[in-house]
């Protein structure tokens, strides 16, 4: 996104409720790219690059399709959409009456291949007009253009992006972006549009190109490739994308293209085995060729909100593998690859001191920007994130003892410094040093990352390392289950301790501590008072944080959580907080049904009830299939979308539930 997509955004939505001017949201559309390019297909057709994290190419900066009969008729957002299978592969229905045309998207590796086809009585002399606007190297300025038999290339320094059609141009034009002027005036400026009075290298110094192509035997298909110059020289490139716009794509042949780019099976006994493809194909989307996954596509490159999100946080990753790592041995998934490969990330980007930092680029590992890299700065611990290494560990851990890893010796050193790490971020009462917690936004001994270090140490006291780090690990693991006693208030468990005082509010990310209790049960075991404290503590948690607006129910973040509230009085509903509370809750049933307790029942059917929100139909899952981050109260969906912790989250808990034989497809509990 440059400045000028993102100014004309805030022209545009600056008055609209529910929407933060100036962002390039994705709670519309689809995403296509199972490689390291993804692609949006937004609801009128139109393509945007969220490359860059993944392979450090800017790409498409905005775009804009449609067709040229008597008049050109732009498409507009009400096309019908959907994956064609279950593949990567976009399928986009552009409705023109008595006929339509069908556009297919499918992105392969660096390229995407975009078909239009004509259905129905469609007039005879058809072509296609599109926009095409490229931002090479992430730049607006300094870009030009070369025009060659058949596409055309953008460039600034190293990137140098392609498109071509399967047909002929029978126009191309480079399209002049928004003066100064323009850019401060207040309404935006509609694209392509005419040039005008021009001085005669207008037109060639720009990323932006408008192009009509006719469509011949009813179709047309439009290419785009991204480059890096220094790997890929021009006439390689050249080749490549004209081969891509002639292969005579058909929207079959992209659906079994995109199907081939997949790396994973689901059974076809597999419960709810739609929403288990559907988490599959998004964290496949969201990951880098070497694994590590963004965590959700990038809608605030300026951080008009936020502080981005096209990042690998390792708390977030490692979440996510922990998870494909529980779904992967109940579903046979056959996930061995991407838990490798995860793992193999893991021990690349190790600190020396055992830790990991805040978050990385996912394409080349390199340190991201971030605020929470105390271990990389002079000071004290209070702005690192401790659970992050924590999360890490607890996946290594895991991974080792039922995994199959390739290097085990490797593992197995990477634990031992990691163990080392935590043991330097645990104070002597048994709790955390003051740190930043997992929503970023508090410093403090939070209950939280509590529980990621109990969940550690009891994975690393199980996982086949020397007996001496095993040891350790459980004399940690009880140390922390002992320091917890200090942050229990009567009816669950702080959200933190800080400056001396308990903070005491209701947190979902305090569910963590049914997963660690639960792996600390197999290492330490389980008092019945510990038991009694977890199955209150869930209970407190679940009635507090529940909101039902009529439009949608799930969990708030935590209590009194103001962010991106807008002009909405309460706490907005997050689908992490609503499927972390599923899981725990299905965890509980398990904790409770091996010691025979009867209040395994109710704890299973909390969770059915939780999960029915974010399955397919639920009020919290987009038409689209994808979980948003959080929702407003009518249910308009914001921030990232889709985000890969809450579609791992409930890919686990399916499974969970299946492992217990407690899984339903029960619909939604209709709102009141």
């Amino acid at each position: 996104m440059t400045l000028r997509t993102a100014l004309n955004d805030f022209k545009r939505t600056r008055d609209r409720g529910r929407q933060f001017p100036g962002e390039r949201r994705s709670t519309t559309g689809r995403f296509s790219g199972l490689d390291d390019r993804l692609v949006h297909v937004d609801g009128d057709g139109s393509l945007r690059d969220y490359s860059y994290p993944l392979c450090g190419l800017t790409g498409i900066d905005r775009s804009r399709f449609g067709v040229e009969t008597d008049a050109t008729a732009w498409f507009d957002a009400g096309a019908d959409q959907r994956y064609r299978r279950e593949s990567g592969a976009v399928e986009t229905v552009h409705d023109r009456g008595d006929w339509a045309v069908v556009q297919t998207d499918c992105t392969i590796e660096r390229a995407h291949i975009t078909r239009f086809e004509l259905r129905g009585d469609a007039p005879d002399d058809v072509s296609l007009r599109a926009f095409v606007g490229f931002a090479p190297d992430g730049r607006e300025g300094q870009q030009s253009l070369l025009v060659h038999d058949g596409a055309v290339e953008a460039y600034h320094r190293t990137e140098h992006d392609y498109v071509a059609v399967s047909t002929d141009f029978d126009a191309v034009d480079g399209q002049i972006p928004e003066r100064l002027p323009e850019l401060l005036d207040d309404d935006p400026v509609p694209f392509p549009r005419a040039t005008g009075e021009r001085r005669y290298e207008d037109t060639t110094l720009t990323g932006g190109v408008s192009l009509t192509a006719p469509f011949r035997d009813g179709g047309v298909t439009l290419a785009t490739l991204l480059t890096d110059a220094t790997r890929t020289d021009r006439d390689a490139a050249l080749a490549t994308v004209d081969r891509l716009a002639g292969d005579h794509y058909t929207p079959d042949t992209l659906a079994e293209a995109g199907r081939t780019q997949r790396r994973w099976r689901v059974p076809d006994d597999t419960p709810a085995r739609e929403c288990v493809v559907a988490d599959l194909r998004v964290l496949s989307l969201l990951s880098a060729a070497n694994g590590a996954r963004i965590a959700a596509p990038d809608f605030d490159p300026f951080y008009v909100t936020s502080g981005g999100y096209g990042y690998t946080w390792f708390r977030d990753d490692a979440e996510i593998s922990g998870f494909l790592l529980e779904a992967s041995e109940t579903f046979d998934l056959d996930l061995c690859r991407w838990l490798q490969r995860s793992a193999d990330f893991y021990c690349r980007t190790q600190r020396d001191d055992g830790s990991w930092p805040h978050r990385v680029w996912p394409g080349d590992e390199t340190l991201a920007p971030g605020w929470a890299n105390a271990r990389l700065e002079r000071g004290t611990d209070a702005d690192y994130q401790a659970d992050q290494t924590a999360s890490v560990t607890t996946f290594l851990a895991d991974f080792c003892r039922t995994g199959d890893p390739l290097d085990t010796d490797r593992i197995q050193s990477a634990l031992g410094c990691a163990v080392e790490s935590i043991d330097d971020t645990l104070a002597d009462d048994g709790l955390p040093v003051a740190c930043q917690n997992a929503w970023e936004n508090m410093q403090g001994r939070f209950a939280h990352t509590a529980a990621t270090f109990l969940s550690a140490y009891a994975a690393v006291a199980r996982a086949p390392v020397c007996t001496a780090l095993r040891d350790h690990a459980r004399v940690q693991a009880e140390a922390v289950l002992s320091g917890l006693d200090a942050l229990w208030t009567g009816d669950r468990y702080a959200l933190r301790e800080h400056e001396g005082r308990v903070d005491d509010r209701l947190d979902s990310a305090t569910l963590a501590l049914v997963e660690a209790f639960r792996a600390a049960d197999e290492v330490v075991g389980l008092s019945p008072d510990a038991l009694d404290r977890l199955v209150t503590h869930v209970e407190t948690t679940l009635d507090g944080l529940e909101r039902d607006t009529g439009d949608i129910r799930g969990l708030i973040r935590f209590e009194d959580d103001d962010w991106r509230r807008d002009t909405q009085d309460a706490e907005k509903v997050w689908t992490v907080s609503t499927a972390w509370g599923a899981n725990a809750a299905a965890q509980l049933g398990a904790l409770l049904r091996d010691r025979g307790d009867a209040r395994a029942a109710p704890a299973y059917a909390r969770s059915r009830d939780l999960l029915a929100e974010i399955l397919p139909g639920g009020s919290l899952v987009q038409s689209t299939g994808y979980l948003p981050e959080q929702l407003f109260d009518d249910g308009t969906p914001d921030c990232g979308t889709p985000l890969g912790w809450p579609h791992a989250l409930r890919l686990a808990t399916v499974a969970e539930l299946s492992a217990a034989e407690e899984y339903r497809a029960e619909p939604a509990r209709a709102a009141e």
